[in-house]
């Protein structure tokens, strides 16, 4: 049997093993918890409530949700293990456009593939009209026997009947992909697909697989817990409308218009959730600066003689118009003649038209009128009257670097305070063959100096010429440096710089920006304009723009709440200052958010029913549902039946819930008292969320949400206690991809490896924010590796070799040693949910440590410390892999009750002297094994002698440093740096200026060689002058392993005199020793 066949019936011993214990664990209804009763002795019993985004149901879990939740689902595990009621429940998402979108997709394709057939069906039918008339004009003599085939055939097609088979619309078309293929890609059969044209059949269809994915996964969720979102699920849609009445009455759901992302096509808001692309981009808001071109006009405008026309840039820096020079076009950029709602012509982009359409600057909303299509050539040249510059006319001039696909396509030229404007400016002043090239005259640009307008400490009074120097830029084609310059400019100027000039004079930039950008405005000189930061593709496969709408917004970023939310992240774990420092940024730019919709699926705003809550602002405080979802609906996901607390949908009020979370008087409902109570007491049992576990990118939006939601509603003591972001997920290092094949959804994933496997592979993927990395090859090596393991288990508990005594060997208390690190490490790991650390502690290095073990006592293993091995090795890995782990639990070890519930094991205190004894004699077995085979090497050259082969090693031993070295030592213990460095060699030798040391300075700087090399590795017991065991006896005891590793017959330790020094290289010291090889005779071979 090769491999790859042994791999298979392998894991399909592991498939079964999962089976079986998935059984066990479910008949004992092993992953439920209650919070117990108030007046229980275990009252006050600690508990673990960790939750993970819920997934969207519109499609199969995949493995890049199972890597994120998997996180949780390890974690919950290990505080099981810790003694805790820990609680993992997992809700399904449905709120939002997606479904509804691809419903309505699904619907339309069937329209075009059932006219499409009936346009078929009626050729086919003429066809067969002709067909029957050349047969009734050529054979009359069998004209009633052909009428009566053609009936027959004619009965065989039903024009009104659906055939996905006969259609061409799938198979042909232009666009995304077409949905009835995405589904069939789902393995979803022909004849099921019709159904989801209804958007209300994908909450029916999906959720079960989530369920029975999970379970074969092993997760140790409480699915009594579970629901579905939307209006479908009466009581989580009264859980909803509770809580945006309590946001409104907080006074956090505010009305009126706001800059917010836009998809033309659904003609409604476009959230994160909402997207194909682009998610995480907000808008940006910029003033639209209004440069009136002076008549005459030139030929090409000619037609729009009389109109007011504007050239319009969008800009961040308000403040800096007082500097104007020029204004810069993209010599063959598109640009256009658009008219606005005000009659004036704004000449920009389409794109930039566009998103002004939507934002109340056109005639018709979403609707722009071209008059006039132009190249940038067209504009170089154009006499400017700009606001508030000292120059009564500025000139619009050729930059090859302005972008049309960001901002208007004209850039505001402010040379005194701009890196890039005084690098172009420069240029064209510079070099008359540019100016020829685009025809720019020297009037247009020879005459105009740079404006001072903001002094900063740094750069003066023209911050743009001072950095351009520092910076050595002599071009405008530098981009990188500009890049830099422009940085430090903006930086400088908004936080240090002081207007010197207008009527803000004197003031702070950060103080006169939105000062001046508000005159601007009102005097008609300036408007605001907004467009995404870049590009987003709504699910309906339009490029979405910024809109200027009435809705219903959340306040975020209002300053007294974005305090208390700042508290709430001061006082958070976070597993990293990294998922801080983002939470950081998106606090800092975080603003009003819209959380209404009119399309999709969802709770409607219940003061405005017109329109929907969408699908990140139902999102973030639904885990306190989870605390009471058991009772209210006890599983029965859509909340069709009335769960065990007996109540209805209908008489879950605002006041029951304010009563349930948030300490509200007793309500005025005929709820029992004692079913309230015992809600209530869910809830405060189970709050606060003591770990939240998520994808990096929903940092930016839900995962801020949740905080700022939680701060509003619960007292602090109720605030979530920790945030766990981690990075995407590669499979076999690249990115995983439908389209090209390289992804695997949850049941392929354990179908392919076993639930174990996979959860083994995901583990070891990775933790940090930067991308993980699922490798098959891991998966893999874990069905070998864990099958032997098992067989091997089973062989030592039928042993008969085992010694039966208390550990005594050195090899015992080293392996007894290991045993406890791996606890004491992997423990650690767990504690910071450092997964693949505690994979390499647990499971790699054990393992390594137990087949070291193996090999040092031979045919003397301590049947104690194997029993105490399998045992140890088990509850290590029962959080990562739960299965196998109880399947040697009860089946092989044959212990009673389930391994998930075995406390987590207790090691003795690691002995860092036998470590370091270990790692001694794995050192000089390294070094033993590298010189022999150096010395087995042939000899080069013609004639060179035959190799020897050495019987015989003597391990010469110092146990005490020369004086000299220790008086280094002791100054090198002196210089030692952050993280265990130590100074460059030319510092350190300024410290050698000893007399008793001048002798060896030689000698000492190839000592202190070394001791950097080995500082990286022992840290500060480098310095030690002695080692803190007995090396002679170490060796002693260690002489038959060392002589059998090996394979040198004699073994001799001699301790090092003064009078050995010539025999070696390099002189023994202590920890370090000295090694001659010996051949049958006695001589030194080298």
């Amino acid at each position: 049997m090769d491999d790859r066949k042994s791999n298979f019936v392998k894991r399909d011993a592991f498939l079964e093993i999962e089976k079986e214990m998935q059984a066990k664990w479910d008949s004992l209804k092993a992953f439920e918890f209650d919070a117990p009763p108030e007046d229980s002795v275990d009252a006050q019993a600690p508990k673990f409530f960790a939750t993970f985004p819920y997934p969207y149901m519109n499609g199969r879990l995949h493995l890049g949700h199972t890597f994120t939740l998997s996180k949780v689902e390890f974690i919950t595990s290990y505080q099981r293990m810790k003694g805790k009621k820990a609680l993992f429940p997992f809700g399904l998402h449905c709120t939002g456009m997606p479904i509804k979108a691809c419903a309505d997709k699904l619907k339309r394709e069937i329209e075009a593939m059932k006219q499409e057939q009936e346009q078929e069906q009626e050729q086919e039918q003429e066809q067969e009209q002709v067909q029957q008339q050349e047969v009734v004009e050529n054979i009359e003599n069998k004209e009633n026997k052909v009428e009566s085939e053609n009936q027959n055939q004619a009965e065989k097609v039903d024009p009104l009947a659906f055939h996905a088979k006969k259609s061409k619309a799938v198979s042909k078309g232009t666009g995304g992909a077409h949905q009835w293929k995405i589904m069939k890609s789902m393995y979803i059969p022909d004849e099921e697909i019709p159904k989801f044209a209804d958007a209300n059949y994908w909450l029916t269809y999906f959720p079960p697989f989530a369920r029975f994915d999970l379970s074969r996964m092993g997760a140790k969720i409480d699915w009594r817990r579970t629901f579905i979102t939307t209006d479908v699920n009466p009581y989580y849609d009264s859980f909803v409308r509770w809580q945006f009445n309590t946001l409104r009455t907080l006074g956090k759901v505010k009305f009126g218009k706001r800059f917010t992302i836009w998809s033309p096509i659904d003609n409604q808001p476009c959230a994160d959730h909402d997207r194909a692309s682009g998610e995480g981009v907000m808008p940006q808001e910029y003033t639209l600066i209004k440069m009136q071109v002076v008549a005459p006009f030139p030929e090409i405008l000619k037609p729009l003689e009389g109109r007011s026309i504007f050239l319009v840039a969008a800009t961040l820096r308000p403040e800096t118009m007082y500097g104007q020079t020029n204004c810069w076009v993209l010599p063959d950029g598109d640009y256009g003649a658009f008219e606005t709602n005000t009659d004036e012509i704004f000449i920009l982009t389409e794109r930039s038209a566009k998103n002004l359409s939507y934002q109340g600057h056109s005639k018709e909303f979403g609707k722009v009128n071209c008059l006039l299509k132009l190249k940038g050539s067209n504009l170089i040249g154009l006499a400017l009257k700009a606001p508030l510059t000292s120059n009564n006319v500025i000139y619009a001039l050729p930059m090859l670097t302005v972008s049309t696909q960001k901002g208007t396509g004209i850039v505001t030229s402010v040379p005194s305070d701009s890196p890039d404007d005084f690098a172009a400016l420069t240029d064209l002043k510079k070099k008359e063959a540019l100016r020829q090239k685009y025809n720019v005259h020297d009037e247009w640009v020879l005459p105009f100096e740079l404006i001072p307008i903001i002094n900063t400490p740094e750069f003066g009074d023209l911050a743009a010429v001072k950095v351009c120097e520092q910076l050595k830029i002599t071009s405008q084609n530098q981009r990188d440096l500009l890049a830099q310059a422009k940085d430090q400019v903006y930086t400088a100027g908004f936080y240090k710089g002081v207007m010197l000039i207008g009527p803000h004079q004197g003031r702070k930039v950060s103080e006169a920006k939105n000062l001046i950008k508000d005159e601007l405005i009102a005097q008609k000189l300036a408007l605001s304009y907004a467009e995404p930061t870049d590009t987003v593709v709504s699910r309906s496969g339009d490029e979405c723009v910024v809109c200027l709408t009435d809705q219903w917004y959340i306040t975020y970023g209002e300053s007294e709440w974005r305090k208390i939310t700042q508290h709430c992240l001061d006082n958070l774990e976070t597993y990293g200052n990294e998922t801080r420092h983002v939470f950081s940024r998106t606090l800092d730019w975080m603003n009003e958010w819209a959380c209404s919709r009119t399309y999709g699926l969802g709770t409607r705003l219940p003061w405005d029913p017109q329109y929907l809550i969408e699908s990140l602002s139902d999102s973030t405080i639904y885990m306190s549902y989870y605390t009471v979802a058991h009772l209210l609906q006890g599983g029965v996901i859509d909340g069709s039946r009335v769960g065990p607390a007996g109540i209805k949908a209908e008489q879950m009020t605002d006041q029951v819930w304010d009563y349930i979370f948030l300490k509200g008087k007793e309500p005025s409902t005929d709820i029992p008292l004692t079913t309230l109570k015992i809600l209530r007491r869910e809830f405060e049992y189970w709050y606060p969320v003591d770990l939240r576990v998520s994808g990096k990118d929903l940092i930016p939006n839900h995962l801020t949400f949740f905080l700022y939601n939680h701060t509003a509603f619960f007292p602090e003591n109720q605030w979530p206690k920790s945030v766990r972001a981690n990075g995407h997920l590669l499979m076999n290092s690249v990115k995983m991809s439908k389209s090209t094949g390289n992804f695997l959804t949850l049941q392929e994933s354990i179908d392919k490896f076993s639930a174990d496997a996979m959860r083994f592979a995901l583990a070891d993927a990775g933790d940090t924010l930067d991308d993980a990395n699922f490798l098959e090859t891991t998966a893999n090596a874990f069905i070998l590796k864990f099958y032997a393991q098992i067989e091997w288990i089973k062989e030592m508990l039928k042993s008969n070799e085992l010694i039966d005594v208390a550990p005594n060997t050195f090899a015992d208390r080293v392996f007894l040693n290991s045993i406890n690190k791996a606890i004491a490490e992997t423990e650690f790991h767990f504690t910071k949910s450092n997964f693949r650390d505690a994979l390499k502690s647990g499971f790699y290095d054990f393992q390594a440590a137990r087949d070291t073990y193996r090999l040092v006592a031979g045919k003397n293993m301590n049947k104690n410390l194997i029993m105490r091995f399998i045992e140890i090795q088990t509850l290590l890995l029962t959080s990562i892999t739960p299965h196998v782990c109880e399947y040697i639990w009860g089946t092989i070890l044959k212990r009673e009750g389930l391994v998930i519930n075995a406390p987590f094991p207790i090691g003795g205190a690691v002995d860092q002297t036998i470590l370091e004894q270990n790692e001694y004699i794995a050192d000089l077995l390294h070094e033993i094994r590298t010189k022999l085979q150096y010395l087995a090497k042939p000899k080069k050259g013609k004639g060179a002698p035959p190799n020897v082969k050495p019987t015989s090693v003597v391990i010469y031993v110092a146990t005490e440093y020369p004086a000299w070295q220790l008086s280094v030592l002791k100054i090198l213990s002196g210089l030692v740096e952050n993280n265990n460095t130590l100074p460059n060699e030319k510092a350190i030798i300024t410290h050698l200026n000893a007399p008793e040391l001048k002798p060896f300075i030689q000698k000492a700087m190839s000592f202190i060689a070394q001791i950097k090399i080995d500082i990286k590795i022992k840290g500060m017991r480098v310095f030690a002058a002695e080692t803190p065991f007995n090396e002679v006896q170490l060796l002693t005891d260690s002489i038959e392993y060392i002589s059998r590793v090996t394979e040198l017959p004699k073994i001799e330790i001699v301790i090092a005199t003064q009078q050995d020094a010539s025999k070696f290289g390099k002189a023994p010291v202590p920890g370090k020793p000295a090694l001659i090889f010996l051949d049958a005779q006695g001589n030194q071979v080298k």
